[in-house]
């Protein structure tokens, strides 16, 4: 009784239940929430805590900024059903939406206009974090030396990943948006002679492939410039075959603030917590941790297996 007091005492309040609605799309920065509201990030920030106090959402601080995310599914999902139930649409809602389609289109620019200028020097950029030679050694160690059937490399850059493993592949599939990016790897590939490699203009949550269409999946230094990881998450985990596996490298959290604004990070890394939990959310479970540290920033690699085949046993590195 208690908890379902906080629990309607949290959403007895238009702000919040708006709130509520808006996270249900995607994680917000406390800042890009006041934007959709209207209101003052003050305000905003006091209703955040009373639904985090509730167990509604979930806050978590990188650098100077907070987001918001949906608090624990078995919690908030019977709210989220009542609201579908009862499904009034309103004008707040519409203009909710539509202020949101805007931080969207605002987050998704920033970062094309940024990797369109950067392409032609993207793998020296990435020269902030342990030697890419040994990221690249810990990540073959992974995937091992098996081939791997249909491999997908999602925000494939310049190429890189699919130079070093699609030797290993039947067939593979390389996807960015940035056609800038593809031209690069394009070249880089020809010069290969990777004649089984395909390169397509696509989106990471919209992968040009059929559910369980793939054996293995990459997201190499991708996830930290996702608006919604979770969301880039599940959808590779969809189009992966029972068993298949995916494999992560990006950040451990720092405070490197001004990568957000001078390199278009919108994480500022992430922790196991947070990975394995959209691991599971996603039908993945746990099969590899492995931290790699010696540069300016801590490199991490995950390794997830989609479950339809028994799990291996996380091992820590």
């Amino acid at each position: 009784m208690v908890q379902a007091l906080a629990i309607f005492r949290a959403l007895a309040d238009s702000t919040r239940l708006r709130i509520v609605a808006l996270l249900r799309s995607m994680e917000l920065s406390v800042g890009e929430l006041a934007q959709v509201l209207g209101q003052s990030q003050p305000r905003v920030s006091r209703h955040v805590k009373i639904l985090c106090d509730a167990g509604l959402a979930e806050r978590r601080k990188e650098g100077s900024w907070v987001f918001v995310a949906l608090g624990a599914h078995a919690k908030v999902q019977p709210i989220l059903g009542a609201l579908d139930s009862w499904n009034e649409a309103d004008h707040w809602t519409v203009a909710d939406e539509a202020r949101l389609a805007a931080v969207r289109a605002d987050r998704a620019s920033a970062a094309a206009e940024w990797f369109e200028a950067n392409a032609g020097q993207w793998d020296a950029i990435r020269s902030l974090h342990v030697a890419e030679s040994e990221v690249e050694a810990a990540m073959a160690k992974a995937l091992g030396d098996t081939p791997m059937g249909s491999l997908i490399d999602i925000g494939t850059g310049t190429g890189r990943m699919l130079e070093l493993f699609a030797p290993l592949a039947r067939n593979a599939l390389g996807i960015d948006r940035s056609s800038e990016m593809l031209r690069l790897a394009r070249a880089k590939l020809s010069e290969r002679g990777l004649a089984h490699t395909e390169l397509r203009q696509a989106d990471l949550y919209a992968l040009p492939l059929q559910d369980g269409g793939a054996d293995a999946a990459i997201l190499h230094h991708v996830l930290h410039f996702a608006q919604q990881p979770g969301a880039a998450i599940g959808e590779a985990a969809r189009v992966l075959s029972d068993g298949g596996r995916l494999l992560i490298v990006d950040f451990a959290p720092h405070d490197r603030e001004e990568l957000r604004s001078r390199d278009a990070h919108t994480r500022l890394g992430f922790s196991d917590e947070q990975v394995l939990s959209w691991f599971s959310g996603a039908g993945l479970a746990p099969a590899q941790i492995e931290t790699l540290e010696g540069g300016e920033l801590t490199v991490k690699l995950w390794l997830g297996r989609k479950t339809g085949m028994e799990s291996k046993k996380v091992k820590a590195a």
